[in-house]
């Protein structure tokens, strides 16, 4: 049977007589989808939190510079202030050079999936330098952290039945997402809370499987969980810990292996996770753990499974950065002094930064429409980028600017964007600090 659309004002369902034996009936339904499509859409609009994509260039050699693209088709020149490439290292010359020597090597994809031919040298190598970066026995890639995190948490609770998973309340979309489709038992802390999160773990039964799933830098507010008094509950309790490294790996620890090198526990970590796409300025996530784990999560998830595996180049790419990133800690240094230095730029103005101990500076707008209007305004009379943040990626009355100073912004654009960000706070009479507007 087929169908046919027609819109809401047509009227019900039309009734025919049975069509004659071997035709085709067709009907027309009352639904007008494309209706409730632009009505959801609209919802957004009206919301003030309808996201507007960026039409950018980088620039290789120049970062955080790149070109902005306009509707009409003007461009300009703009200083990036929100990218998640938080060393630059997608511009590094060893970077770039790995990815063109692989394409000339083995050309532009990897041919299928790990299981069909997609396993390449490059994947290989990549894998046992992740493995060796938080000192774990094996490690597994995935095409994005995303995917990491939801293959993972899901098909733990496949291989280790009555899992329950304690999730800290501030997780990513894509632990929340890998804990809700593994469709066991949940319990959920408060944010950064162990003495919540032991109450939960007290309740549990003692011979019940568990689970601690967390973050170490949460990227929204710049806090940073208590890996050592989590990992001390998990002994306690006789928990795994699944831990989150997506916004630390390459900018924390003397080689870059995260907020657990730094403050020594990733030995004690059971499964630490990461991406390729952040301070390592390529694609892809990955899980570090024991051989065993490692194994049954590549045995047994799907979006590991049935998945192409990456490009050959940006395996290549992955491995020169971390190779490169493990032997320059200047660059992490370098990348905390700016970050300090933008925060004390915008709490001398009196703009309302948010605390934060570590790389990420957010800064409270608490307002939708105003979020959004300040990083229009910025970006077409001053030149600077930097996306609202809406909810529902931070709760409503918390909207705030995100920026993300890396080692290449200097002094001079520092200065230039709290002059601008200060004059727009006055301009639309936004709160300061204290909660008083200017």
């Amino acid at each position: 049977m087929t169908g046919r659309l027609v819109s809401a004002n047509r009227g019900a369902q039309r009734h025919r007589r049975p069509p004659p034996s071997g035709v085709t009936e067709t009907f027309e339904l009352s639904i007008d989808y494309q209706a409730a499509i632009r009505a959801a859409l609209d919802q957004v609009r009206q919301e003030g939190r309808y996201r507007v994509f960026a039409d950018l260039k980088r620039h290789r050699g120049s970062f955080p510079m790149a070109t902005w693209t306009q509707a009409s088709g003007e461009t300009s020149e703009i200083v990036v202030w929100c990218s998640n490439d938080y060393l630059g290292q997608g511009q590094n010359p060893i970077v770039t050079e790995a990815m063109h020597r692989a394409i000339d090597e083995a050309g532009a994809g990897s041919g299928g999936t790990r299981n069909i031919s997609g396993t390449t040298h490059y994947h290989v190598e990549l894998e046992a330098e992740l493995a060796d970066l938080h000192g774990k026995e094996a490690a597994l890639l995935f095409t994005s952290g995303y995917v990491s995190n939801e293959a993972s948490l899901s098909t733990l609770q496949k291989v280790l039945p009555g899992l329950v998973v304690f999730s800290d309340a501030l997780n990513h979309n894509s632990m929340i997402s890998g804990i809700r489709n593994g469709g066991g038992p949940r319990k959920i802390f408060r944010h950064n809370d162990l003495a919540h999160l032991e109450e939960l773990l007290a309740a549990t039964p003692a011979d019940a499987p568990k689970l601690i799933a967390f973050e170490s830098v949460y990227s929204m507010d710049g806090d940073i969980a208590d890996l050592k008094g989590t990992v001390a509950l998990a002994k306690k309790y006789g928990a795994l810990t699944y831990l989150d490294e997506v916004h630390a790996v390459g900018m924390y620890g003397l080689r870059g292996g995260g907020v657990s090198e730094r403050d020594g526990v990733a030995a004690e970590i059971d499964i630490i996770e990461g991406t390729l796409a952040k301070a390592f300025g390529v694609m892809g996530g990955y899980i570090a753990a024991s051989a065993d784990l490692v194994d049954a999560i590549r045995s047994y998830a799907s979006g590991f499974i049935f998945t192409t595996s990456l490009p050959p180049a940006l395996s290549a790419g992955a491995l020169a950065s971390i190779r490169w990133l493990k032997e320059h800690n200047e660059v992490r240094i370098r990348h905390q002094e700016r970050a300090e230095a933008l925060k004390r730029r915008f709490a001398d103005a009196g703009l309302p930064v948010m605390p934060s101990v570590s790389h990420i500076v957010p800064v409270l707008v608490g307002d939708p429409v105003h979020c959004k209007l300040v990083s229009d305004m910025l970006l077409v009379d001053h030149g600077v980028y930097v996306q609202p943040i809406n909810y529902p990626t931070v709760p409503r009355g918390t909207e705030r600017l995100r920026f993300t100073p890396t080692p290449f912004h200097t002094d001079a654009m520092m200065d230039d964007l709290t002059a601008a960000l200060s004059g727009l706070w006055a301009k639309c009479n936004i709160a300061r600090l204290g909660g008083v507007a200017a």
